[in-house]
């Protein structure tokens, strides 16, 4: 399934899993305070995040921090899901100039136009660490498919023309040029990453990973 999300009042939500249902249900609560009460509200839906600091079970830092130890390297299904990456600081920005400028009320879609198949960031992620690193133990051998998650969407896409028409906002770091910055920081820091990787997350990879 596709998804193309744009505006409340044009595009409808359809949520397909209780996860994303929840997420939809929280931005029509808001949406209903605004209209009955005028509260002053925003809201932004932001496509796929990645850079520094990002817990360890999101797709680009599992990748990373995985190939760093030489462990296997997870894919969901065929890994051809489609995803809108977009890079953390250009959100930031984005965030603070619909705090400081946009009318109560409006709804912007933040994205980074940059999608790519899942499969295509895992092998990219490998391709940039093995330069960086010159570890040849890294390589797509260490790819493993796993059962897909239920309800996964195929894709999703971001129109942000609206914040970009409105506010003047679009992206400012290339793909690329974010996911170099992003391993980067991920080699300086292995002990803030040791931290994260003790306790619960231990737990939620055996639930998610180990015995799929």
């Amino acid at each position: 399934m596709q998804r193309f999300y744009q505006n409340i009042k044009t595009t409808p939500l359809a949520p397909r899993s209780p996860y994303s249902a929840s997420k939809a249900s929280a931005d029509l609560i808001v949406l209903a305070y605004h209209e009955t009460y005028g509260m002053p509200m925003n809201i932004t839906r932001c496509s796929n995040n990645y850079g520094p600091y990002q817990f360890p079970e999101k797709l680009i830092p599992l990748m990373i921090t995985n190939a760093l130890e030489h462990k296997e390297l997870p894919v969901y299904g065929d890994g051809r899901q489609i995803r809108d990456w977009l890079y953390v600081q250009d959100h930031c920005k984005a965030i603070d100039l619909v705090f400081e400028k946009a009318k109560p009320g409006q709804v912007y879609n933040i994205g980074g136009n940059n999608e790519r198949e899942n499969i295509f960031i895992v092998k990219k992620v490998i391709e940039i660490l093995r330069e960086m690193t010159g570890d040849e133990e890294i390589n797509e051998g260490l790819i493993k498919h796993v059962k897909d998650r239920p309800g996964h969407d195929r894709r999703y896409a971001i129109d942000a023309s609206k914040i970009k028409q409105e506010l003047g906002w679009e992206p400012e770091v290339g793909f690329e040029e974010g996911l170099r910055k992003t391993i980067k920081w991920y080699l300086e820091n292995k002990q803030w990453v040791e931290e994260i990787k003790s306790g619960e997350y231990k737990d939620w990879w055996n639930r998610n990973y180990v015995n799929r």
